[in-house]
């Protein structure tokens, strides 16, 4: 087992060496693939090791939601005037409310020399791949379709029409997911035991690699 000792000096190498924070994970899945549990599971075990970007929103702050921790809330005028800066690397509009990733967020998490990880849609990847970010891309999918609905189903949180949305738009991530070339890796949660080891290994395999490469 690889200990969190070892995992943050081969971040801290590759900082040291790069002058610049390591290589950002941006993880994209349909929602009910069980990304958000991996990534929350990655931060328990190695809390000093990575980073969220917090996003920017222009919807409310719901209870319990803190500004600057849970989101950077924001107004439609003020986002639209840093998004015509240029000062995003990708947004995003849902039922009306402006979402979006600022340049400024990622490079906070790097400068503290953690790993910055991403969670974002099928849209916000194509959106990053036109930047200089240059992260590692890991598509996390569901079994198949008829797991992912029973999944949603047992949330009891949707809809009817709300449940069949997702799903068409579940389609379609998988579908670019699993086309060769647009993620550097695709790992199916069917088992999330095996499929957290598998995330880990990959983050850890390019660790190393990127310590030897630059070396």
């Amino acid at each position: 087992m690889t200990s969190v000792s070892y995992f943050r000096t081969l971040i801290l190498g590759t900082c040291n060496m790069l002058h610049k924070g390591p290589r950002p994970l941006v993880l994209c899945g349909p929602s009910g693939s069980g990304k958000s549990t991996l990534i929350k599971k990655l931060f328990e075990e190695f809390p000093d090791t990575f980073g969220y970007s917090v996003s920017h929103t222009t919807r409310s702050p719901r209870e319990g939601e803190e500004n600057g921790k849970h989101y950077h809330f924001t107004t439609k005028d003020k986002m639209q005037k840093q998004i015509e800066q240029n000062e995003f690397l990708e947004t995003a509009v849902y039922s009306g409310n402006m979402y979006g990733t600022s340049k400024r967020a990622v490079e906070d998490v790097q400068e503290a020399g953690k790993i910055c990880v991403l969670d974002v849609d099928v849209q916000g990847i194509k959106q990053i791949k036109q930047s200089s970010l240059d992260p590692f891309y890991i598509f996390i999918k569901p079994p198949s379709i008829e797991e992912l609905e029973k999944r949603l189903r047992a949330r009891k949180t949707e809809t009817e029409d709300t449940l069949q949305r997702r799903l068409a738009v579940a389609r379609t991530e998988i579908e670019y997911g699993e086309k060769p070339g647009n993620f550097d890796i695709v790992i199916e949660n069917d088992n999330f035991s095996k499929a957290y080891e598998e995330l880990k290994k990959f983050v850890i395999s390019n660790l190393k690699q990127g310590e030897t490469v630059t070396s």
